[in-house]
């Protein structure tokens, strides 16, 4: 069995209180996006005085820089006039010759390791200059990052402020459009979220592999005997649904016939007159959109939860039947009112019945078939039937006498 596709529905009532909720939530969001804007904002603020410090920071380390040039070039002014130095002493090492040349040279090694420890230290100080000149440049690129990143924030905070608004403006919008449309009388299509969907399923034990029937109708109506009857049950078995002249049914109730348990599954739908929910939300309020199938019985006439049913079953592309039910009274009413009399004989009674069947069944036709078109609704059979008659099919006991219940 193949069970219908559904979208989502949702009670209209529900759709407003949403709708206001969806606003209340934008007016919070706005909120929240204002004080984000504002906190990247505090934030761009100080990521800029923290650049300008960086700024100041990096001025002094050049100066610092400029002064260790200046160090430096005095070094080398240095390291020449001991160049020359040298040489002069040179000279007169060699002028002096061997009388000072042991003396000479010594002084000469030890100029030279002088120079070569000024050196070494002037090497040092130049990497050092070096190694924080790249840190500075670190430092001014990590500041580049938090002002960019703080950009965004900001352009991520105002394009949530815009969504925000919209989804407010639009929430409105279609609330506004919807108290329009009631003022005008136009019902609204609700349809049910998956989450309901699943809830509904869950609440009539839905099985994929089972074929789910529904019995709807006003209370009273004989909802509840139809299903015993095509559970092949009398209404006194122990396991049938309960009867009543009042309505006995207030919550769906789920009923199988023993013998085809794996197959179909029966339900009696709560009566809507016993319900305080408009017509138009009746179909969704009782989860009916998770059927295969819905029967919809009435007894004397139709009601505007019949065509609600009718017209979202149509919707949610849900096979329907109508069904009359108490027919047997009917006709028996129908043959007392052109004058049958339960005294005469059998011969007699046939008559008469054939008679009031006859006109019971043109007179039910004709009565759904104007109904159907004052509402809108696509033209269908309309089944008129015994439960009597139905509970003998369940047990394979084939009926002699039938109302209108295969033709």
């Amino acid at each position: 069995m193949v069970s219908n596709v559904l979208h989502d529905p949702e009670p209209e009532w529900t759709t407003l209180m949403r709708t206001q909720i969806e606003c209340w939530e934008a007016e919070e969001q706005q909120m929240q996006v204002e004080e984000i804007e504002s906190l990247a904002w505090e934030a761009a603020e100080r990521a800029s005085r923290e650049a300008e410090e960086e700024r100041q920071r990096g001025h002094e380390v050049l100066l610092v820089a400029e002064w260790v040039a200046q160090v430096d070039f005095e070094e080398a002014e240095q390291m020449r006039r001991w160049r020359e130095e040298a040489e002069r002493a040179e000279r007169l090492a060699r002028e002096e010759a061997e009388a000072h040349a042991s003396e000479e040279r010594a002084l000469a090694e030890r100029i030279a390791q002088e120079m070569e420890v000024d050196r070494q230290r002037w090497e040092a100080e130049r990497l050092a200059a070096i190694a924080a000149r790249e840190e500075e440049v670190r430092h001014q690129r990590a500041i580049e990052e938090e002002a960019r990143l703080a950009r965004q924030a900001q352009e991520e905070a105002e394009r949530r402020a815009r969504e925000a608004f919209e989804a407010a403006r639009k929430a409105q919008a279609e609330k506004e459009e919807m108290e329009r449309q009631l003022e005008r009388g136009i019902q609204p299509v609700v349809i049910p979220t998956a989450e309901e969907v699943q809830l509904a399923k869950a609440k009539v034990q839905y099985k994929d592999d089972v074929f789910h029937f529904a019995v709807a109708g006003v209370a009273g109506s004989g909802k509840s005997s139809l299903i015993n009857a095509f559970c092949g049950m009398n209404n006194r078995d122990p396991n049938a649904a309960p009867t009543g002249v009042s309505e006995t049914t207030l919550e769906i109730s789920r009923y199988v016939n023993s013998a085809h348990s794996e197959q179909f599954a029966w339900y009696d739908v709560p009566g809507s007159g016993t319900l305080t929910i408009p017509d138009w939300q009746y179909f969704n309020s009782q989860g009916l959109y998770v059927f295969d199938c819905i029967l919809v019985l009435f007894d004397n006439r139709f009601t505007m939860t019949d065509h609600a049913i009718l017209a979202n079953c149509d919707r949610f592309k849900i096979p329907t039947f109508i069904v009359r039910s108490k027919s047997d009274q009917h006709i028996l009413n129908v043959m007392k009112d052109v004058g049958y009399d339960t005294d005469e004989d059998t011969d007699y009674r046939e008559q008469f019945y054939h008679i009031a069947r006859e006109h019971y069944i043109s007179e039910t036709r004709l009565n759904v078939k104007s109904n159907l078109a004052e509402a809108n609704l696509r033209d269908q059979r309309v089944y008129i039937i015994s439960n009597k008659t139905l509970a003998g099919v369940a047990k394979d006991n084939w009926p002699k006498k039938i109302i209108d219940e295969f033709t």
